[in-house]
């Protein structure tokens, strides 16, 4: 199953990617606000999996522009993100193992969605590709065998970091310079675990004008979400509609050599197998 934010309304996407309104589709059992899905997540998943099986004439499907995609979860209560978090990107960041994971936030201004033009700001702007996971039951000390009943879907996105502030002084600086407007897209939509063959194995990647510059896969995580869920929820309530950026793998610019950070006029494309494709413009 999967669902989006299509110009501000929450709608459901088909196989072919046609669009289905649930506040239409439902009678307004569900509203149109792309967060109401997060108030009763396990009735609307049951709904909305009856509603994409049904195949009478008059349930209207209406073609997606792209171009007005949002964030699938728009105002999530709270946003965690994790750093260093695949082997690879801890050994050329030259972070030990016991000091993982690195946990922070990023703020809600800087969301948004597919097909974004993102405006660089001075300093020096890098690519995370991240696939996030986006919480539907809420709880406080989950157990492992349980956190993937937890997960309401999982979604493509970016963690662009502007790397002068955020290493400039004495500490670092992550949420602030990772969260300058358009810095955190998400996107296209939510698709849930059930509908990958293996939500904890998928291909990641992201590419600069079709240059790839990030591959890898999500298995290579060293705290997988189960993990995770585990220990952000021994410390905070997971709360529903949390998104959770889950860490990058290898490849970002600030660790090349010679460094190499985007440029205005480049198209970030970042892929999340089995999820989708986030198209993000830098101008």
């Amino acid at each position: 199953m999967r669902l989006a934010n299509l110009a501000g309304r929450l709608v459901l996407v088909t196989e072919d990617e046609r669009a289905i309104d649930v506040a239409e589709a439902s009678g307004g059992r569900y509203g149109p606000d792309p967060m109401s899905a997060f108030a009763d997540w396990r009735g609307f998943a049951v709904w909305a999996r009856e509603t994409l099986a049904d195949d009478r004439p008059g349930l209207r499907r209406k073609t997606i522009d792209r171009t007005m995609l949002g964030a699938p979860v728009p105002r999530p209560p709270q946003i965690l993100a994790i750093g260093v978090n695949y082997r690879e990107h801890a050994d050329e960041a030259g972070y030990p193992p016991d000091s993982l994971p690195v946990t922070f936030t990023k703020f809600a201004s800087s969301l948004t969605g597919d097909q974004a033009r993102v405006a660089l700001p001075e300093g020096n702007v890098d690519w995370e590709v991240e696939l996030v996971v986006a919480i539907g039951v809420g709880g406080h000390a989950i157990a492992r065998e349980d956190a993937w009943s937890h997960v309401a879907g999982l979604a493509v996105s970016q963690d662009l970091s502007e790397r002068v502030a955020q290493l400039d002084g004495r500490f670092p600086q992550f949420s602030l310079a990772k969260s300058h407007p358009g810095f955190s897209p998400v996107g296209p939509w939510l698709v849930t675990p059930d509908a990958l063959e293996d939500p904890a194995d998928l291909a990641i990647s992201c590419a600069i004008d079709g240059e790839t510059m990030q591959d890898s896969r999500t298995s290579r995580m060293i705290y997988d979400i189960p993990e995770l869920i585990v220990r952000l929820s021994a410390v905070l309530t997971l709360m529903p509609g949390d998104i959770i950026f889950t860490g990058t793998p290898a490849g970002i610019g600030n660790r090349r050599t010679p460094p190499r950070f985007l440029r205005a006029g480049e198209t970030l494309v970042s892929r999340v197998e089995g999820v989708g494709e986030l198209t993000t413009h830098l101008v």
